[in-house]
């Protein structure tokens, strides 16, 4: 009976794999990011979502049992990665405004954004704090088939001291409102990298120091010593997670590299001396540099309901994060797409492209950016981030050419996910 049912078994595995879905995906070009060059006229063959190889369109052929996406007068690049989203923020409701709703209407809201998101070319999101793991039942619900999204590397539930920035800083005492992951103290930061672990998160996010869409706290301020920064990275790595600092201020930046953080995220105040250990470490370290989302919420904040002290944070600090932005690419510090979307619209975020060519980057280190690079910053670069052998097939094509005029991407004419067209 045993061989009977291993027998059975093995017939359904090789009926399976005899009866794998089959795609070519061809276009007139494609950007390999890997190498920075395009390709003319490439053939991509996909097998169950994979890419399985790469041909020349005018001289290959393919059989009956291959389906054609032919993206033909168009140019393709890999799906795209935004490094710092949060998909259960709408920048539409700014402040108290939030409040007039119950706490499932945010789930609702983060699956909506999921597919925006997907729908603007990003095939990969990592997700940097949410509420009620909101991140983590929108993946599963993604990956299981009930929800249309982008991958999503999650988060969780933020860690951070008592009154910090992942903190509930805007309701009185009476409310007892806390930070679902927040705490003082090595031990116990230890153990929030644990339950946030447990419960889904598959990177761990920590603010080191204050922020702007905080209460009481401003962007420059350190909140978290190197111990207590170093005993989240350290248990976060042996547990084969990667850890993301909420970083503005320049000590907190410093403390955060030191402690062997992966990626700082905003890094608006860096000074000389932070930039120095980001090049000098020898475990990669990457800036994320939200620098286009000023222009929405200076424009639309203050109708939105945000408060006037977060504006004038945002205000003070966006013209010095962009100019150290340039500073910090031309030293060489490695650099990844991270956009904070949930402070502005979802489906906006491929303006950012421009904002970063105009500060420093060339439109392919634009695009290594939200490619190449954030596939190794997150660990994942044997399956996203590359139009490559063994890789997902994730690609967004545009009309013309991304490498003379990135703006292209801000609204892609289609994007395909594992082999499958879900936009176009």
């Amino acid at each position: 009976m045993l061989r009977l049912c291993v027998l059975v078994a093995a017939a359904a595995l090789l009926g399976s794999a005899a009866h794998a879905e089959k795609v070519v995906v061809t276009a007139d070009r494609m950007i390999d990011v890997l190498t920075g060059k395009t390709v003319d006229h490439p053939a991509i063959f996909v097998t169950d979502g994979r890419i399985t190889g790469i041909a020349d369109a005018r001289t290959v052929r393919w059989g009956s049992d291959v389906r054609q996406i032919d993206m033909g007068g168009k140019t393709l690049v890999p799906g795209l990665i935004d490094m710092h989203v949060h998909l259960d923020s709408l920048a539409e409701v700014g402040g108290y405004n939030g409040l007039q709703y119950t706490d499932s209407f945010w789930t609702v809201v983060a699956a909506n954004n999921a597919r925006k998101m997907l729908r603007a070319g990003f095939t990969t999101v990592r997700n940097v704090g949410s509420g009620q793991y909101n991140d983590v039942g929108v993946k599963q619900a993604i990956d299981q088939g009930y929800a249309t999204g982008p991958r999503i590397v999650p988060a969780a539930h933020a860690l951070g001291a008592t009154g910090g920035h992942c903190d509930q800083t805007y309701l009185p005492p009476s409310f007892k409102a806390k930070g679902e992951a927040v705490a003082d103290g090595a031990q116990a930061l230890r153990v929030r990298v644990r339950e946030q672990r447990k419960y889904g998160a598959e990177v761990i996010k920590v603010c080191a120091t204050g922020g702007v869409f905080s209460r009481n706290t401003e962007p420059g301020q350190q909140q978290l010593s190197v111990e207590e920064l170093s005993a989240i990275a350290d248990e976060a790595h042996q547990w084969g997670l990667r850890v993301a600092a909420h970083a503005h201020g320049a000590a907190g930046i410093r403390a955060a590299i030191q402690a062997g953080i992966d990626t700082i995220e905003h890094a608006s105040l860096v000074d000389d001396e932070g930039i120095k250990l980001a090049v000098a470490r020898k475990q990669p370290v990457w800036f994320s540099m939200d620098i286009y989302n000023t222009d929405y919420t200076q424009a639309e904040g203050a109708k939105n309901g945000v408060l006037p002290d977060n504006l004038r944070k945002d205000r003070e600090i966006a013209q010095i994060q962009r100019d150290n932005f340039r500073k910090a690419h031309a030293a060489g510090v490695r650099m990844v797409f991270g956009s904070d979307a949930g402070v502005m619209p979802h489906d906006q975020v491929g303006r950012q492209f421009k904002v970063m060519v105009e500060y420093g980057m060339t439109p392919i280190q634009a695009i290594q950016a939200a490619t190449r690079n954030a596939a190794e910053a997150l660990g994942k670069d044997k399956d996203v981030g590359a139009i490559a052998v063994g890789r997902y097939a994730d690609m967004v094509a545009v009309t013309g050419d991304p490498l003379s005029d990135v703006r292209l991407l801000e609204k892609p004419d289609a994007v395909i996910k594992g082999g499958v067209l879900v936009a176009d």
